[in-house]
């Protein structure tokens, strides 16, 4: 080992400890906050569940304007009519991110018509919720576009901007069962599990590239509709969150510049368990939780 690399192995612990204590002072200690007036927000998924009250939160936090994407168009004209009338500028395309020609044409629109995305959240998700024997090959194939690929193909369209203008915020709004899957629900857990290992990559390429960062966001069970009908056995120990909970953690988040958020902070425990209990122990959680069984009630939307 030459002198150099011998330096440099002296001083990471100092440098992890620097680290550390940074992180837990900033907890503490209010920081400096990202303005977003002079940002164009971009929301896929933002006609609604969690994507409409995400272009609420941002709005509500002064965004410059607020592009939404999505594939049902009465929900998107709804939320940009409201988030108009809060008197933020606002625009809508129909747009299937699962669809990577599509996904190009409309980001070129998007930069002709309103101007370059400063941050983009990518949100947009659908579930299956059934096993993979009694999943349709073609329902399986749409949730990996959906919620994998399509943030290829987003990030794709608009990173090499945000690069040029040393000016960006990519998100993904993903969930804690990339960490921790549960049964009936295959295509959800491997796709989310997919996406959190693109943003950790993604995040870490990041990192000498100035002004440009990005955030993942990891929400226990949110109460929306696309997991209606989805039941745990104890709802007071383990209540759902408010996707206007998740919204403004997240604007939060991206203001504060954390690369990683687990909602409620009682997920990083779940993380800890993993890594040190083994197998048969993570059974009896999920059995005891009611995770194992929790999807057999699912009535939500695909």
């Amino acid at each position: 080992m030459d002198l150099t690399n011998l330096c440099r192995l002296l001083l990471l612990p100092f440098q992890m400890l620097f680290a550390v204590l940074k992180a837990v002072i900033g907890t503490v200690l209010p920081c400096r906050q990202r303005e977003l007036t002079g940002d164009i927000v971009l929301i896929t998924g933002g006609g609604r569940g969690i994507g409409r009250h995400l272009a609420r939160e941002f709005a509500k936090q002064g965004a410059k304007k607020i592009i939404l994407w999505g594939r049902t168009e009465k929900c998107l004209k709804e939320t940009a009519a409201e988030i108009k009338q809060s008197g933020t500028e606002c625009h809508y395309f129909i747009c299937d991110v699962g669809n990577r020609e599509e996904v190009y044409e409309q980001a070129k629109a998007v930069r002709e018509k309103v101007g370059d995305v400063t941050i983009l959240v990518n949100n947009a998700a659908v579930v299956h919720g059934k096993s993979l024997i009694d999943s349709d090959d073609d329902a399986l194939l749409k949730s990996q576009h959906i919620n994998t690929l399509g943030q290829f193909w987003t990030t794709k369209a608009f990173l090499p901007r945000m690069l040029e203008l040393q000016n960006g915020h990519i998100v993904c709004i993903n969930s804690v069962l990339a960490l921790s899957a549960i049964p009936g629900a295959i295509d959800y857990c491997t796709s989310k599990a997919s996406s959190f290992a693109f943003m950790e990559s993604l995040t870490l390429g990041l990192l000498d590239c100035p002004g440009v960062n990005a955030t993942t966001v990891l929400p226990f069970h949110t109460n929306t509709e696309m997991f209606q009908g989805m039941r745990v056995r104890f709802p007071n120990l383990f209540p759902p969150l408010k996707p206007e909970t998740v919204a403004k953690k997240t604007v939060e988040a991206v203001q504060k510049n954390k690369a990683l958020l687990l909602l409620p902070w009682t997920m990083h425990v779940l993380v800890i368990l993993k890594s040190i209990l083994p197998q048969s122990a993570l059974e009896e959680i999920h059995r005891f939780s009611g995770s194992y069984t929790c999807m057999n009630t699912f009535k939500g939307r695909t």
